[in-house]
């Protein structure tokens, strides 16, 4: 199978298209051949790898273990384990292979029990491999607030893939949006939920005169003490980067307990529940992809790039014919 390898910690350059074995699926294991995956911050995150030892303890110190990045997939079931029940050959699905990655080619192999479940209905292939990975980092925060106490919330970076997520999902469940994000997003924002906009090209979203119950920072371009008053006592701040060096997780065990206003960095964790919930949400038309550009699978290295201008909006999809 067609599949991109990297061997080497590096630029985008060190992605390299090449045949490799196709894999065969375990007896819990179910063999997707995928139609359409994503490059995220993620891939990029551990391929450069951005924050250094940190990655590496999991990835591999001087070389990674993993040689095939991508951890979201749309595709169809091409063959199944001996002990597999609840698919079948032929069915349409989609899913996340975070712990694993392995979705940047042909072919990927996923437990049942994985956080795997059959394709929302009204979705196209591109579409339902755009949704899963930005929702799973979105619901990381999403599902630890109150929302009969906590209803007003600042999400910065509100058009990227976590961004346009955490908009969505705070819609869903019912809060007062206030989204910051550049001129040419403002009416996505809107669309997705959010009441109020401010352009960050104009203002300076840290000098807004209105407090919140909850700020999220979902690009990882701001901070807890920049963001601090807009915080209200008793409020939280919550970020999707671990800050300088691991700042935030030096003020998630700190601010509980010395201050009023707190920082909170819950472990991003996928599940297959959280799968089936994606898909009942999209069906319910209370979700919808966001996608910025396509690639095929050959053009990944320019995909890559792109991603790491931190200017795309949404997701940026690769299709495998």
């Amino acid at each position: 199978m067609k599949a991109i390898i990297y061997t080497k910690y590096g630029p985008p350059e060190v992605l390299q298209l090449k045949e490799v074995e196709k894999p065969a699926p375990k007896d819990n294991e179910v063999l997707v051949k995928i139609h359409a995956t994503t490059v995220n911050r993620t891939d990029c995150g551990f391929r450069k790898p951005e924050y250094g030892l940190i990655v590496r303890l999991f990835s591999g110190l001087f070389r990674p273990k993993k040689n095939i990045l991508g951890s979201e997939f749309a595709g169809e079931i091409e063959a199944i384990g001996k002990d597999v029940k609840t698919f079948k050959r032929g069915d349409q699905v989609f899913g996340l292979s975070t712990g694993h990655f392995g979705t940047h080619a042909e072919y990927v192999c996923i437990p049942e029990k994985g956080s795997i479940t059959i394709k929302p209905t009204p979705m196209s292939y591109e579409e339902a491999a755009a949704v899963c990975d930005g929702l799973m980092l979105a619901m990381t925060f999403i599902r630890k607030i109150n929302f009969q106490k906590s209803r007003k919330i600042l999400i910065n970076g509100a058009s990227g893939s976590i961004g346009s997520a955490c908009v969505q999902l705070a819609k869903y469940y019912g809060a007062n949006i206030t989204a910051v994000c550049d001129t040419k997003n403002i009416e996505l924002a809107r669309s997705l939920g959010a009441e109020k906009i401010i352009d960050y090209t104009k203002d300076d979203f840290t000098k807004d005169d209105q407090v919140y119950d909850v700020v999220i920072d979902a690009v990882g371009k701001s901070s807890y003490f920049r963001c601090k008053k807009l915080i209200k006592p008793g409020g939280v701040y919550y970020s999707t980067d671990l800050g300088f060096l691991a700042q935030n997780i030096f003020l998630a065990l700190w601010t509980p307990i010395f201050c009023s206003k707190k920082v909170k960095f819950p472990i991003p964790k996928d599940s297959k529940k959280e799968i089936v919930f994606f898909k009942e949400i999209i069906e319910a038309g209370k979700y919808k992809a966001v996608i910025d550009r396509r690639y095929p699978l050959k053009q990944i290295v320019e995909a890559t790039r792109y991603v790491e201008t931190g200017q795309k909006t949404g997701n940026v999809v690769i299709t495998i014919l």
